[in-house]
């Protein structure tokens, strides 16, 4: 079998935790940060858990994470 591409995207986006979970960070954390909350600011801050609908699709674009 030959070896899978990783999407160049996903390695950056994503992370695997140790029971095989996706891990992923807050969007609307870059930018237009004068309206936003220090609370929802602080919110976004934390790391958070794909949703077990994406996991599969996520997994095969990083296959050797």
């Amino acid at each position: 079998m030959p070896k899978l591409k990783t999407h160049s995207g996903a390695k950056k986006r994503f992370n695997l935790t140790k029971t095989g979970k996706v891990k992923r960070a807050h969007a609307n954390k870059s930018h237009i940060l004068n309206k936003k909350t220090t609370k929802r600011k602080r919110g976004l801050r934390q790391n958070a858990i794909a949703d077990r609908t994406n996991t599969p699709a996520i997994k095969r674009m990083i296959p050797y994470k």
